[in-house]
């Protein structure tokens, strides 16, 4: 954006969002006169009545693809007030935009001020994705009409958990994740560091009666890093549920990933996008706040918002919707 006119007070705030990302085509807004439209397009329409002197922009921290959901998402945003205005409180402004969204399968959460440096995609030190599983639903029209949306729902009875749980112990570290990567990926590098790959049984459904739960079972598998490639997360998850259906084993899964080869036998199965959740993106310094607000004089200052993150190399940003 340029510099604001005399008077004109910019603040810059860090939102977090969340979605039911069915009815959209992925997070980003979608330009021009296409039907398909972005989380995104609603959000900067909500913000239009925030009477910013220049237009708001949203700054999506981590893009989802179409049908991926988001239990919390973040952004960057500056809003500048005309002169003799203060700018607006997060409170204020989380209310404001809440008011005007015109989609009721979006919702902000909670903002926060941040320093004019801050950058919502760069600085994030973290990034948390959940992949549901259900097991034993041999027809999809079994499944609650209200879970269709929200998990993959798989015909097998069950899976040979302590297989894929052993399976994604190969994933954990610094790897080239080129066997993991679609086509259409922006990224320079596909070297990632996944931090956690865990397998493990989910709640029940609270959609489902205890009768429509018998048989069922669901299934979390999550994973974090500071970044993943092109639809990685994905990707992974179906090579894990290919070890739990006893088609690959866990070396086949170590040898997947060694080969660098994105056009493998086994590894361009791709899971379903509507079963994929983006649960966190986490940032320095946040974990402590209360207010609202940031410490400005902890975190101003050319690289300031690299201190606090792992110590360990900063990888590449996210290379497309996951």
């Amino acid at each position: 954006m340029g510099s604001a006119p005399a008077g004109a007070v910019r603040a810059r705030y860090l939102v977090y969002f969340q979605y039911w990302g069915t009815a959209f085509n992925g997070v980003a807004a979608v330009r021009g006169a296409q039907r398909a439209i972005g989380v995104q397009n609603f959000l900067e329409e909500a913000a239009e009545r925030l009477n910013s002197v220049e237009p708001v922009k949203f700054t999506i921290s981590s893009r989802t693809d179409a049908g991926v959901h988001a239990l919390s998402n973040s952004a960057h945003l500056d809003v500048q007030r005309r002169s003799g205005q203060p700018p607006f409180s997060p409170e204020v402004l989380t209310e404001a935009l809440n008011t005007h969204l015109r989609h009721p399968a979006i919702r902000v959460v909670r903002a926060f001020r941040v320093p004019s440096n801050f950058h919502a995609r760069h600085t994030a030190t973290s990034r948390t994705y959940l992949y549901r599983l259900a097991t034993g639903c041999p027809r999809p029209n079994q499944l609650s009409v209200f879970e269709r949306n929200l998990c993959w729902a798989l015909q097998a009875n069950s899976l040979d958990v302590a297989a894929m749980q052993e399976a994604a112990q190969h994933l954990l570290g610094t790897h080239d994740f080129s066997a993991f990567q679609s086509a259409g990926s922006p990224a320079k590098s596909s070297v990632r560091t996944l931090r956690r790959a865990t397998v493990s049984p989910g709640p029940a459904s609270p959609f489902l009666s205890s009768q429509e739960n018998r048989g069922l079972q669901f299934w979390s598998l999550e994973f974090e890093s500071q970044s993943f490639l092109y639809r990685q997360v994905r990707r992974m998850t179906a090579v894990l549920v290919a070890v739990g259906l006893g088609v690959l084993t866990p070396a086949q899964v170590k040898a997947i990933l060694e080969s660098r080869d994105p056009l493998g036998r086994h590894q361009t199965r791709v899971a379903p996008a509507h079963g994929l959740f983006l649960m966190a993106v986490r940032y320095p310094g946040l974990g402590d706040l209360a207010d609202g607000s940031l410490d400005f004089a902890q975190w101003e200052g050319p690289g300031a918002w690299d201190r606090g993150a792992p110590s360990q190399p900063r990888e590449p940003m996210d290379g497309g919707p996951v």
